[in-house]
């Protein structure tokens, strides 16, 4: 296959694409579940599904909501790396971080058995979209961008 002049030869290939998708969205609920293990352990709550899928549990009036809105956002910052991890290209951090949050809004729709219509739910899961989507494209263009080693060889004074 003749190259077509660009630096990175992109081929579609939607079994890696749902692959780093899966890959992505386990490693968010997998730290999740630490987080709020030792939320438990901290704030005493009670360990359940609903921490992560119930719409009502994200509420600012306790501080088991509050902290499981703190817990949304550093799990924000989570996904930025495991997006830099596992994809690793700038142009797709957008995707996979809105990718990712859609998912979740489904199975928390399907888990509460009602659409989300409270703004605290909204604000925080639109506000871990954005910081997961800047945080990653800021890992992956700082590797995108780091220096290629050419020649390897001591240099020669000519």
């Amino acid at each position: 296959m003749p190259l077509s002049g660009s630096f990175r030869h992109s081929v579609w290939d939607p079994a890696l694409i749902i692959s780093q998708i899966v890959a992505i969205q386990c490693v968010m609920y997998f730290f999740t579940g630490l987080l709020i293990l030792l939320m438990h352990f901290l704030v005493g709550a009670h360990l359940s599904l609903d921490c992560v899928y119930k719409i009502e549990e994200l509420n600012l009036k306790g501080v088991i909501g509050r902290t499981i809105i703190a817990i949304f956002l550093i799990i924000a910052l989570l996904n930025a790396a495991s997006i830099w991890f596992l994809v690793g290209r700038t142009k797709l951090c957008l995707d996979f971080s809105t990718t990712i949050h859609i998912l979740h809004l489904l199975f928390c729709w399907h888990y509460s058995g009602f659409f989300p219509k409270t703004a605290t739910w909204w604000i925080t899961n639109i506000l871990c979209v954005a910081i997961t989507c800047v945080c990653a494209e800021f890992l992956c263009l700082r590797s995108e961008m780091k220096a290629i080693p050419i020649g390897g060889g001591p240099k020669v004074d000519l």
